[in-house]
């Protein structure tokens, strides 16, 4: 019985000995690791700005966003080998592209889309001439969007992600009522806008409505950790700052990575999913990813160095 209480008793201590070192640590580095998601974040500005110059275009937009034609294979067609079709079309468009839906369990074929800026009329008699037989509605189906009307369409979704992105930051000054931790929240979830744009846009990746639709997702998902990280350091009176932070840590990265464990296993697993629905789940991968480091590193240490400068403890 006296052995276990020692043991208990070491144990208590060990962990008090471990949260004074990590204490330490965190007071001594955190204005040092508050660098290393500036410095990510200048580079995908500096990226983003870039891509615009060579672009005039801050993302690739699709068919959906920048009108075109869209034929989708199916039936006989997936039976005969398509690489001749691809280099036919791709020698005759320069702007086509190519997906292919798959079945998850044996990965055979069940649909095949072509993609391209050209005439609708145009791309489907080249596509029945490189395959020497006719489209009908029994083995194919065409889509045009109208390049005025998916235009339109792209300005409204970026109206609307920039009007929930201001409104965000409304609620964001409203709830803290402090410039600097409102100001910090606004800047992490900016930043996890800006940093999974500039790497898709770096993969060459197109973006889809669907994908537009992720960033406005992404607002949600980033200022959830952010909001518990300033609510828990700044009005929560347990413990010191520290170990508010950490508290705050254990929870908002279980949130995290429990969406992550949602999202990834979607994207890589599940190949018979849809293209815009991957798209979301790719760019919601690369939003949390990035919130792990802007949270973290970034509103982490802002606040950290607010509570010090006003004397919070």
């Amino acid at each position: 019985m006296e052995e276990n209480k020692e043991n208990i008793k070491e144990t208590k201590e060990k962990t008090i000995e471990q949260k004074k070192k990590f204490s330490f640590n965190y007071d001594k580095h955190y204005k040092k690791l508050l660098l290393i998601p500036v410095i990510i974040m200048l580079f995908s500005l500096a990226y983003l700005f870039y891509f615009h110059s060579q672009t005039g275009e801050f993302i690739i937009k699709d068919i959906s966003l920048s009108g075109g034609t869209t034929i989708t294979l199916t039936g006989d067609f997936l039976d005969q080998d398509l690489q001749k079709l691809e280099q036919d079309l791709k020698a005759e468009y320069g702007d086509v592209s190519f997906r292919r839906l798959t079945e998850s369990t044996s990965g055979k074929t069940l649909t095949f889309v072509i993609e391209s800026h050209a005439n609708a009329d145009e791309l489907k008699a080249s596509i029945e001439e490189s395959i020497g037989q006719e489209l009908t509605h029994e083995n194919s189906s065409t889509e045009f969007s109208d390049s005025a009307l998916s235009g339109n369409f792209y300005r409204q979704l970026i109206i609307a992600l920039i009007i929930s992105f201001i409104l965000m930051s409304v609620f964001i000054f409203f709830l803290f009522r402090s410039f600097v931790p409102s100001l910090a929240v606004i800047f992490a979830a900016f930043s996890d806008i800006v940093m999974p744009l500039a790497l898709i846009d770096y993969l060459g990746i197109k973006i889809s409505a669907a994908g537009i639709a992720a960033f406005l997702m992404l607002i949600g998902y980033s200022v959830d950790t952010d909001i518990l990280l300033t609510t828990r350091a700044l009005k929560k009176q347990e413990g010191t700052v520290n170990q508010r932070i950490y508290g705050a840590f254990k929870t908002g990265i279980f949130m995290t990575i429990t969406a992550l464990a949602a999202v990834l296993p979607a994207f890589f697993i599940i190949t018979g999913l849809p293209d815009s629905f991957r798209q979301i789940f790719f760019i919601l991968a690369l939003g949390l990813g990035a919130d792990i480091i802007n949270t973290w590193l970034t509103n982490a240490s802002i606040i950290k160095w607010y509570c010090e400068k006003k004397g919070i403890r």
